[in-house]
């Protein structure tokens, strides 16, 4: 008996994406691709019904070299018209396309959500507007736990490789970078704090002026309704031992990003602080935060903490302590399972 032939399986289209989902892709804001669109004619192939623009993979490529070509300075007409026509020559007096997405200035990123490229091209061009919009969608999307490990780390991650073999360049793309991502974190609103319950005490060491890790935890904890005192970047150890002794705190966190500013004998001062009436004195937990500390504990009652969501981890698994009879602080605490 003949065997009838089979049909090979088609493959299925690539799905298309909304004008929101390319904007984050790429780095620009909604309003870009629609003037793009307007003033270039580098739209969309397909509209679905009640004119939702879908963009499919080839018109996502189109204006990925556009946004490569605008990014080395060529004019946004040129750079339309040559990737209206195919792109497979720059415009007479360009440069040619760098390998990396996003032109010669992009980021060396690797494997990454779509929406961390997008954010880097906006930092590149110090798009300050454009930058604020992909993190508030970020956060919003995937919350702060996810936006800060999958979207805005590896970003920062990106930029320091970019100053670090660039000289002097890109610092500029850091520091608005950092600016936005914090005015990002400090828009978050936090839960109500239940009442009498000890904070967790979050501060940089002495000399230390990287604080957007310990911003992100901050902003996590005060989601949760976890109550935080975030004193910043590089609180003098007096003021430190004061903050402790008033607050009592459950948990204090201290962040350290070289070796040069972490200083075990600051953690073993702090975690030796006591509060309360005699009899029943407290101490708070110590965990020390960033890659300046070592894997060691340099005090009991101290560990280490390793990313955002791990952390957060250690800190709810903290029990509060119990309060302590007439103290105005609170008593002894251990951990949670």
């Amino acid at each position: 008996m003949d065997r009838v032939p089979r049909t090979p399986p088609q493959p299925r289209p690539a799905a298309a994406l909304s004008t929101g989902a390319v904007a984050r892709r790429l780095g620009v804001s909604p309003t870009t691709l629609r003037s793009w669109e307007r003033r270039y004619a580098i739209g969309p192939a397909r509209r679905e019904a009640g004119r939702h623009r879908r963009w499919t993979p080839r018109d996502i490529a189109r204006l990925e070299l556009m946004c490569r070509l605008t990014a080395d300075g060529v004019p946004p007409a040129e750079a339309a018209r040559a990737a209206l026509g195919g792109g497979d020559e720059p415009p007479a007096g360009a440069a040619a396309p760098a390998p990396t997405p996003g032109g010669t200035g992009a980021l060396p990123l690797g494997a990454v959500r779509p929406e961390c490229r997008g954010l880097s091209r906006a930092a590149v061009r110090l798009d300050a507007p454009t930058v604020a919009e992909l993190l508030e969608a970020a956060l919003a999307e995937h919350g702060p736990v996810t936006a800060w490990e999958e979207v805005i780390a590896p970003t920062l991650h990106a930029v320091g490789r970019k100053w670090a073999t660039a000289g002097e360049r890109y610092v500029e793309v850091e520091h608005l970078l950092s600016w936005q991502i914090s005015a990002a974190l400090h828009r978050i609103r936090p839960a109500p704090e239940p009442p009498r319950t000890p904070p967790v005490l979050l501060a940089c060491v002495p000399g230390e002026q990287h604080s957007l890790p310990i911003e992100a935890l901050t902003a996590v904890l005060g989601q949760r309704g976890l109550p935080a005192r975030m004193f910043g970047a590089a609180l003098p150890a007096e003021a430190l031992h004061d903050a402790v002794r008033r607050t009592g705190p459950r948990a204090v966190v201290l962040w350290a990003q070289s070796r040069t500013t972490a200083d075990p004998a600051l953690a073993r001062s702090v975690a030796g602080i006591e509060w309360g009436l005699r009899g029943a004195r407290s101490r708070p937990v110590l965990l020390l935060a960033g890659p300046g500390w070592s894997t060691e504990a340099p005090a009991p009652r101290t560990e280490r903490l390793y990313g955002l969501r791990s952390g957060l981890a250690v800190i709810e698994s903290l029990a509060p302590p119990r309060a302590a009879t007439g103290a105005a602080g609170a008593g002894p605490f251990a951990y949670g399972s």
